[in-house]
């Protein structure tokens, strides 16, 4: 692992914080627009308190923001590493020619899969204008009760979506297939380093996305070693 200077972590922060503020503009400026949009267009919609539309604004904001200061961070981290850059070359070579040999259905399968959580974020939004299109046609109910109902039907439909992405993430996962691999490396605990075992890889969507991952697996064998150390101490201890 690279060890950073003060003054390139200033950078690699300066560019998160960049990328991040540059998404949040943009977010703010998409989502004010559909509310806008939306208040022009629904009558059930123009019934929503004005503190309720900008949380609709900021929260579009937010979203795309957070998305933005990560693959910023991501791409500085990659721009600045050679070691990950060439990584990152290799993988693109790679899906190059896995997408050669594929169909366009499992190119459209494989989008899906890298960009799940935006598109689950535009379901939600455009499901949420579709039901309030919908009960706003009920003449007996009043403005807030369209937007409840409306939102329940968002709510549902996005949960939906976003447990049949888990399913299918996991089912990946048990059969080692998509964006999960099983492979043979050499035993870690064999002090002759000849027997293999199985261990289950993730491939990254974008470099760095298992990074939180890295740094869990370091942190418990530094505790586990740690551990090791105590217990031969202690047994020394009480063989003297």
């Amino acid at each position: 692992m690279k060890v950073l200077t003060k003054e390139e972590e200033q950078a690699h922060y300066n560019a998160t914080v960049k990328g991040g503020t540059i998404g949040g503009l943009i977010g703010t400026a998409v989502g004010g627009v559909g509310v806008m949009a939306a208040t022009r267009r629904f009558a059930g919609f123009r019934a929503l308190t004005l503190p309720f539309r900008a949380f609709l604004v900021a929260s579009t904001g937010t979203f795309i923001a957070v998305i933005a200061a990560d693959r910023a961070s991501a791409k500085y981290d990659v721009e600045h590493t050679p070691e990950k850059l060439r990584q990152v070359q290799r993988e693109r070579a790679r899906e190059q020619e896995y997408q050669a040999g594929t169909t366009i259905l499992q190119r459209a399968k494989d989008w899906a899969g890298e960009n799940r959580y935006p598109i689950i974020f535009a379901f939600w939004v455009a499901s949420m204008g579709g039901s309030l299109a919908i009960v706003s046609r009920n003449r007996y109910q009043s403005g807030s009760q369209k937007l409840v109902q409306a939102r329940m039907y968002a709510q549902g439909s996005t949960l939906a979506v976003l447990l049949a992405s888990f399913a299918m993430e996991g089912n990946d996962m048990s059969k080692g297939k998509g964006r999960w691999e099983t492979i043979k490396v050499i035993d870690p605990n064999d002090p002759e380093h000849k027997h293999l075992i199985e261990k289950r890889i993730h491939h990254e969507r974008y470099s760095g996305e298992d990074q939180w991952r890295e740094m869990v697996e370091a942190e418990e064998r530094r505790i586990n070693e740690r551990k090791a150390a105590v217990k031969a101490k202690e047994e020394r201890e009480t063989k003297s």
